[in-house]
């Protein structure tokens, strides 16, 4: 059985959710496994109907009937922002999302000390700002590496002693790090912790593999390979992997090596949300998203062409795809060229994972380098193909289901197989 795994090459919020949701609506899906970031994701799937919803925690192919979540043990799991998004999901027509669910008790915690500590950290660095979304993930990324031994645990939720022991070392620690932290006490937080544990079916790595085994998976990532936390251009980055590399540990952990079609996301319009190198952007770009707003903690939605030279390198450090999703199609027009080189280069090259200082330093060059363009395409899907030397296997002009097309054998169907 072949599984499918979504990856966004650019700097996110290209469209992941809403190819997710097309995987779901027209082929049998069991589960959608989530395999990087957290509650900061944001993948909007938006139906025929008009129903949206902003999938941060849950699968972008909830909307679909049967089909599961299964956050696995690298998310850093929010169950206060899980609640929350549960509810909104049962206001748009899903009220059972919570029984679909299954996380790995071995996922980290982020909770409303990490938040704290995130924004806290965020603030201090002012002008110098990273553009974190402030949810405490990347915080509850780096306190785990730090204290592996007393980091809070979602299996923790089972056990409230537990659980308060070790929120009062990761609250004390905090605080004399930085100070008095905007955050409820422990008391006020522990009957939600254990609400989530009697509600939610919270399991070991097996159930993955068995998952699996009886249905196909379709791995879902969140943010983009250039923010990646090694490949990503530091420090503007996530403490997250989202290459495929979270995704090929898990299939050889099942004993199933490689079994996953491997599919890239890109937008006609290469945006960032936030502080960091966006070689081709470009405000004289007639573009808004309603889905992107500028918020305090990311900043500006940005907008800039196609910027070949940076996908190129984001495949590169992905290991290649099966195929290419195209999205936002629909804005393609006259004003919007693609970026085939820089003035300074036509080739970015990955180094080695962990080298930060290099990646810093590639960071300083791209803040220092220039798009050249070439007349704008009058095929996208052709010029993209060519470019990255990658077939475009499903194109969308819009955020829907019904908005995509397949091109090729590689995801055809021949009919959805489920309706919401």
């Amino acid at each position: 059985m072949n599984h499918v795994a979504v990856v966004d090459l650019g700097y996110g919020d290209a469209g992941k959710g809403t190819v997710v949701d097309w995987l779901c609506a027209t082929r049998p899906v069991h589960t959608v496994v989530r395999f990087n970031g957290g509650a900061q994701a944001a993948h909007n799937v938006v139906l025929r109907d008009g129903r949206h919803h902003t999938f941060a925690q849950f699968g972008a192919g909830t909307f679909r009937p049967g089909v599961r979540t299964h956050l696995s043990r690298h998310v850093v799991v929010d169950p206060l922002a899980l609640a929350a998004e549960a509810d909104h999901l049962a206001t748009v027509g899903v009220p059972d999302a919570l029984d679909r669910l299954t996380v790995d008790g071995d996922a980290l915690l982020a909770t409303p000390y990490h938040r704290a500590a995130n924004r806290a950290r965020e603030i201090a660095r002012g002008a110098d700002r990273h553009g974190s979304c402030g949810l405490g993930v990347g915080e509850a990324v780096a306190y785990g590496l730090a204290h592996p031994d007393d980091a809070p645990r979602v299996a923790d939720c089972h056990h409230p002693a537990l659980l308060r022991r070790r929120l009062t070392i990761l609250r004390d620690r905090l605080t004399a790090e930085l100070g008095p932290l905007d955050a409820p006490p422990i008391e006020d937080c522990l009957p939600a912790y254990t609400g989530f544990a009697d509600r939610v079916a919270i399991v070991d790595g097996s159930w993955l593999a068995g998952a699996l085994r009886t249905g196909t998976c379709v791995f879902e990532g969140a943010q983009g390979v250039l923010l990646d936390e090694w490949h990503g251009f530091h420090p503007y980055t996530t403490w997250s992997t989202t290459t495929f590399a979270n995704v090929d540990s898990l299939l050889a952990e099942a004993g199933r090596p490689g079994d996953v079609t491997r599919i890239g996301v890109l937008r006609v319009v290469t945006t960032r949300h936030g502080h960091g190198p966006l070689v081709t952007e470009d405000p004289s770009l007639p573009f808004a998203d309603a889905h992107n707003a500028t918020n305090p903690w990311q900043g500006r939605f940005r907008f800039g062409h196609f910027d070949a030279v940076a996908h190129r390198y984001a495949l590169a450090a992905a290991g290649g795809v099966d195929g290419l999703a195209l999205t936002h199609l629909d804005l393609a027009g006259p004003d919007l060229r693609i970026c085939r080189r820089y003035d300074s280069t036509d080739q970015l090259t990955p180094g080695p994972p962990g080298d930060l200082d290099r990646q810093a330093a590639l960071t300083a060059r791209l803040l220092r380098s220039r798009p050249l363009y070439d007349d704008p395409p009058q095929d996208w899907p052709a010029a993209v193909r060519a470019e990255l030397d990658t077939p475009v296997v499903l194109t969308s002009q819009g955020p829907t289901a019904d908005d995509k097309t397949p091109h090729g054998p590689l995801l055809a169907t021949p009919a959805l197989a489920r309706t919401a």
